[in-house]
This record gives C-alpha cells, sequence and structure tokens, in this order.
C-alpha cells in the first residue's frame, strides 16, 4: 500500500463520514442524495469506504455505554454548539467541493494531505466513542490504586521494593498482608520486579489465574479471551480454578510463557527473554500471532477506536516488529503484511477490512 494511496483512501473515508451525517440529517432531500449517488458511483474506492462506514455506524449503534445518562446531555450540548452553522449550508459546501474534485479531475488521481481539520462528522463520531469507550472505564478507575490511560506507561515502587510498570490503559489493586503481597490486574498489563521474600509470597491475580513468586521478572497480559503469563527470569506458578475446579498448574522459568483463554485450554511457548513486555521499548514483538490479538495490543497506544471486520481477517497470522511510538503507522505495516485495507474514518476511528 503506498503513501499515496493511503491518502486516497483516508479522503474517501471522511467523504463516506461526511455523507453519513448529511444523509441522516436530511434524508428526504432528493438533490443531496442524487449528489451522493454521483460521489459513491464514481470510483471503487468510494465504494468500499462507503460500506466501511456503514459497518462502523451500525457498530457504534449497537454500543451500549455505561452511565449512558450522565454522557448523554453532555455529548448533546457539544453536538448542539456545532450545529451553529446549519445543515443546509455545510451540505451546500460539501457537495460543491465534491462537484469541482470531480470536474477538475478523476477523485482517485488527486493528492490530499496527511492532516485535515473535520467538522461536525469527525466530531460526531468522537461523541459515539467517548460514550462507548470511555463510559465502561468509569467502574474499573473508581476500584483501582493505579491506572495508566491511552499511549500512557507508569512504574510504581511498592513498599516492599518490587516494581510494577503498567502498559497503557490498565489498573491494578495492590494488598499486603504480613503473610503474603497480593496485586490483582483489573485491565490490561503489567510487568513486575519481585523483590525476594521467601516467607511472604507474591501473587497476581488476573479474573481467577494466579501466578505466584518469591522472586522474579515477569509480565501478565489480561484481555477478553484470557491471560497471558511470560517470564524475564526466574520462576513462576500459574493457577487457573473455576468454579471451585482446578484448570491449570503449570510452572515457568525464564523465556517461557502460558497463554489461558477462560474455558481452561492453555498453551505454553517460548520466546527470547527480551521481548518479554517488549512494550516497555515502545514495540511490539509478533511471531505468529493472530491479527486480531496483535490489533488488541495496538488498540490501547491509539488515542481511537479500531475495528477489525472479519473473523477471517482476525485469526490470521503476523510476524514482525512493530513501533507503538506511531500506532497508526504500526497498523498500516500490519494490514500491510496481511493485503488487508485501512479506512482511517476519522482522528477517533480506523476500520480494517480485507481487500
Amino acid at each position: 500500500m503506498t503513501a499515496n494511496t493511503q491518502d486516497i483512501e483516508k479522503a474517501a473515508s471522511r467523504d463516506a463520514t461526511s455523507w453519513l451525517v448529511l444523509l441522516q440529517d436530511d434524508p428526504d432531500d432528493a438533490e443531496l442524495r442524487g449528489d451522493f449517488e454521483k460521489w459513491l458511483n464514481s470510483s471503487p474506492v468510494n465504494q468500499t469506504a462507503w460500506e466501511a462506514m456503514q459497518h462502523a455506524s451500525n457498530a457504534m449503534d449497537m454500543a451500549t455505554p455505561v452511565h449512558a445518562d450522565k454522557w448523554t446531555p453532555l455529548l448533546e450540548n457539544v453536538r448542539r454548539a456545532d450545529r451553529a452553522e446549519s445543515i443546509r449550508d455545510r451540505a451546500f459546501r460539501f457537495r460543491r467541493k465534491q462537484a469541482d474534485r470531480l470536474a477538475r479531475k478523476p477523485f482517485w488521481s488527486a493528492g490530499f494531505g496527511r492532516r485535515t481539520t473535520f467538522g461536525f462528522a469527525g466530531l460526531g463520531v468522537a461523541a459515539c466513542l467517548v460514550a462507548a469507550i470511555v463510559g465502561p472505564n468509569i467502574l474499573r478507575d473508581l476500584q483501582s490504586d493505579y491506572m495508566t490511560g491511552t499511549a500512557q506507561t507508569r512504574t510504581i515502587t511498592l513498599d516492599d521494593g518490587s516494581s510494577v510498570t503498567l502498559a497503557p490503559e490498565s489498573a491494578i489493586t495492590v494488598t499486603y498482608n504480613a503473610d503474603v503481597r497480593n496485586v490483582r490486574l483489573l485491565d490490561g498489563e503489567a510487568f513486575f520486579e519481585v523483590s525476594p521474600n521467601p516467607e511472604r509470597p507474591f501473587r497476581v491475580a488476573a479474573k481467577g489465574v494466579n501466578t505466584t513468586v518469591l522472586g522474579t521478572a515477569f509480565d501478565v497480559l489480561r484481555n477478553d479471551d484470557g491471560v497471558d503469563v511470560s517470564v524475564e527470569h526466574g520462576k513462576v506458578r500459574v493457577d487457573y480454578i473455576n468454579d471451585g475446579l482446578p484448570l491449570v498448574a503449570e510452572t515457568l522459568g525464564a523465556g517461557q510463557s502460558l497463554r489461558i483463554d477462560w474455558s481452561g485450554a492453555y498453551e505454553r511457548g517460548k520466546r527470547p527473554a527480551n521481548h518479554v513486555a517488549a512494550w516497555r521499548q515502545n514495540q511490539i514483538v509478533a511471531r505468529y500471532e493472530p491479527f486480531g490479538a496483535v490489533v488488541d495490543q495496538l488498540r490501547r497506544h491509539y488515542a481511537g477506536k479500531i475495528i477489525v471486520l472479519g473473523d477471517e481477517l482476525a485469526a490470521k497470522p503476523v510476524t514482525g516488529v512493530y513501533n507503538l511510538a506511531d500506532p497508526l503507522e504500526a497498523l498500516y505495516g500490519i494490514a500491510r503484511a496481511q493485503n488487508a485495507v485501512l479506512w482511517q474514518v476519522s482522528p477517533w476511528l480506523v476500520i480494517v477490512s480485507k481487500s
């Protein structure tokens, strides 16, 4: 995927967002509908962008935010403020721009800059995302002792001298007593460097998966599918008990990892010690990882929503090293390796689909 192709797709995605808003606000305008049909049929790129935009719109419509009663009035005020320019005036300006573009030369031969100022359409997407994404994190944040936001990492030194480095969008609670040091991983990922104390084990709990150590360095990732544990040095014991049934009891050493899903199925693996928690060096190191799992890691570093369309694409294996300092470019690289198409609908929404 060339840089010029990326720019064309981004421009088509932005136009699709604008058309969606205009058509929703004035669905009975026959002239508006006619102009839209001209745009849609002027390029296969536009048709694909419109299809992706409809998928995104349906996905956001189905999202049910927590505390929506508190978020909705605020978002509606933002929308009303942006409507100071009438929909009809905005539609006229946008349609004139489309007509000028088509009159000058074919859409797909035009060049577009990387940065664009977004009006109501982008703001509307952002509003939906605030309600759908930020809302559900409120209760988690209230429970946590330490947490991080998007693209933020944080290192905490605990009372016993152990340290915890939190990956982006992660949260923990810490409870120490005379017999055991307990940390609960509420969400996300954390790397632990534990001060040795044979009389006082250090335990990390992630929804029933308990990792117990005496002194070592290891990483724990909790996601919707299960838990991953990777050891940089030393040894850890990993146990998973569900409904009173012991499903997993494994010991891991340096360079070993364990992936457990919530059903109790698990898989052991190996990786170089310097690849454990590579996110600390702003890297994703993937070896035959599912596309969807790699994108999940990227999501915590991107201030918006990334939607992967299709289970087939999400299951494709990915291998490579990607730079988390620029998550959007990393996503382009991952998508390119799978011959996938990336649609940047707005600064807050990216859709990935099969080509």
